[in-house]
């Protein structure tokens, strides 16, 4: 298992467009991002921050049904 990275939430963000989230809406320094599958809509709250902390991350990678390699892929 890789290492989770230290990332800004500009990459991030961009990482998850292409694994088809959609960026909602901002209110302050939270962004709120959806994704619809055939089964549910799942939703997902990243903070504007420079970088996320790593424990962050890795709660937001666990809630979009990510692996480490899967987000360094798309990176």
């Amino acid at each position: 298992m890789s290492k989770i990275p230290s990332l800004n939430y500009d990459r991030l963000i961009t990482a998850l467009r292409r694994d088809g989230w959609v960026v909602v809406r901002q209110r302050g320094s939270h962004i709120r991002l959806h994704k619809t599958t055939r089964k549910e809509i799942l939703k997902l709250t990243v903070p504007a921050h420079r970088p996320i902390k790593r424990s962050t991350l890795s709660h937001i990678l666990k809630q979009a049904r990510l692996t480490i390699d899967e987000l360094n892929n798309l990176l």
